[in-house]
């Protein structure tokens, strides 16, 4: 009876085991566990999975557009520091071209004590030549007049009293052996303040009134610094181009020729 009690209770129980739902049986190759044949993801429904996916490709193009806006700032500084090496570059250019002129003034003067003139000397015969506008006026009023215009640059810096003395100069002796000096020195002065259509009438006067002067080729090299400053690009090379044909040894040649070269 014992016996057959058992068999029974056996059957019972694998057939129970036959129609009860199968275990759970995890996949671990992709970390899903599957149960009735569906797949169910660790992390919750389809929903959740979505909002998870939505909130990667967020964070994604969040660190796109950081990454996008870094870049810009880093081609603006270089942009940036481009215009800087530029201004430096024009600034040195500047400071070079005063160096000449401050060396060319001190030649000018020490010719002058070299070659004192005669009191009582027998005047040459008179020939038509050019006249050289570093020669030393024997008139002792203009040699102070514009000497005091010049000193006001070279000695005491002071830039702004300097413009209206050269300008007095040029009033009080037109025809002076300095004019092309002071116009070119006066038209320097109103370049430094910006004052471009001023200095642009001096320095063609320069150019047009004194063709003899040795002021000529910086004077062109000046009228196209002016031209690139009013972006009038086609001027600008031709104030240098003019410069080097006419005056290729000329120490402004080298650089109206790097002007050329760049602006090309």
């Amino acid at each position: 009876m014992t016996v057959k009690y058992t068999l029974i209770a056996a059957l019972t129980l694998v057939h129970t085991s036959v129609g009860a739902n199968p275990a759970p049986v995890t996949d671990l190759n992709r970390n899903n566990v599957v149960v009735n044949n569906a797949i169910a993801s660790p992390s919750g429904s389809i929903e959740q999975r979505l909002a998870t996916l939505e909130r990667i490709v967020e964070a994604r193009t969040e660190a796109q557009l950081r990454m996008a806006q870094q870049l810009q700032t880093l081609l603006d500084e270089v942009s940036e520091l481009r215009g800087v090496t530029e201004t430096h570059s024009y600034q040195l250019d500047e400071i070079l071209q005063r160096q000449r002129d401050l060396y060319q003034e001190i030649d000018r003067r020490v010719s002058a004590i070299q070659t004192p003139v005669a009191a009582n000397a027998v005047p040459a015969p008179q020939v038509e030549t050019p006249v050289a506008t570093s020669s030393y006026s024997s008139d002792v009023s203009e040699n102070d007049a514009y000497d005091k215009a010049v000193n006001m640059v070279l000695k005491d810096r002071r830039y702004d009293a300097a413009i209206p003395e050269f300008e007095t100069f040029i009033q009080t002796y037109p025809n002076s052996s300095y004019a092309p000096n002071a116009h070119y020195w006066l038209g320097q002065l109103l370049f430094n303040n910006n004052e471009l259509a001023k200095a642009k009438t001096h320095f063609e006067r320069v150019v047009n009134n004194f063709p003899q002067s040795n002021k000529v080729a910086d004077a062109l090299l000046k009228l196209g610094q002016v031209a690139e400053r009013e972006n009038q690009k086609d001027a600008a090379l031709r104030y240098y181009r003019e410069l080097v044909a006419k005056y290729s040894t000329a120490t402004s040649a080298k650089l109206a020729q790097d002007r050329i070269d760049a602006l090309k």
